[in-house]
């Protein structure tokens, strides 16, 4: 139905609806009532639709150009991360396959806008990119069955899990995948019934141009369901939860030798169907 998108703009903050090529609906001036952010109008997005669509039929046209777009998902309560969730990748690695999610927590300060900047945190030379498929939790839930899962999953973006290499390890992972900026993402967030079968989605990262990772999310070991499904174990998931489901292979830590992301990189990721988000890395 839609793709919902935080921008701004000199009226300030809010969401539309991203439905043409290079436009989004201003639906927030057709609908005084609409909830302030995507995250509180998730749970309730069934009871909103008709509305939505009429508004986005009539509201303003606002040019992607002109606006800044943010986060989708600027405060979730919880932010989960796979790690080694592709296949093909733990193959790469020589890792055997995990028989469990191996999940780790991203902080909040990590979350960025989809084409900012990241600031390079200069205490380590191993900054690295993972483009990922992530999903937003849509309603509260908690000890969710996988295959009941799906009902819960309020949207799809794309994420960036930067992370310091040196220090991706159980003493220092914080710091590893901690730092402020350390995942951009969005660029909106595409609701379900846009995505037939996120196993089924191709994924790709640039880095200056070149393509690093051309990977498809059906190489995933845990989908989106089973990751939901895990985390809701003795956890109560809120809406606008974020579960980041991990990345391809074709990181720079995994090149020969290793190539990781100095000042003035630009990265980018595109995942079919999400569309694409695109950072450069800035001196510290």
């Amino acid at each position: 139905m839609v793709r919902l998108a935080n921008f701004q703009d000199v009226l300030g903050r809010r969401f539309g609806v991203v439905n043409f090529p290079d436009s989004l609906a201003d639906v927030a001036r057709e609908l005084p009532n609409l909830p302030k952010t995507i995250g509180e109008l998730l749970p309730a997005l069934d009871d909103w639709r008709m509305r939505l669509n009429a508004a986005t039929a009539v509201a303003p046209r606002l040019a992607l150009k002109d606006v800044t777009l943010l986060a989708p998902i600027e405060s979730p309560r919880h932010f989960f991360a796979a790690g080694l969730n592709y296949a093909d990748h733990a193959k790469e690695m020589g890792i055997a396959l995990p028989t469990q999610p191996r999940l780790f927590i991203k902080l909040p300060g990590t979350i960025a806008s989809p084409f900012g900047s990241v600031r390079h945190p200069g205490f380590s030379d191993t900054l690295d990119y993972e483009g990922e498929l992530a999903l937003v939790v849509g309603r509260t839930c908690r000890d969710v069955a996988e295959k009941e899962a799906r009902q819960y999953i309020g949207g799809f973006m794309i994420a960036n899990d930067l992370s310091l290499r040196a220090l991706v390890n159980q003493d220092t992972l914080v710091l590893g995948k901690g730092c402020d900026g350390f995942a951009p993402q969005g660029p909106w967030l595409t609701t379900p019934e846009e995505v037939p079968d996120p196993r089924a989605l191709r994924i790709r990262t640039w880095v200056n141009g070149e393509l690093r990772q051309d990977g498809s999310t059906r190489e995933l070991i845990y989908g989106p369901e089973a990751l939901l499904a895990w985390c809701s174990r003795g956890i109560t998931l809120s809406p606008g939860d974020i579960i980041s489901t991990g990345s391809p292979p074709g990181s720079g830590h995994g090149m020969k030798p290793s190539r990781y992301l100095q000042p003035g990189d630009r990265i980018r990721i595109e995942i079919e169907l999400l569309g694409a988000i695109e950072n450069i890395i800035t001196p510290f």
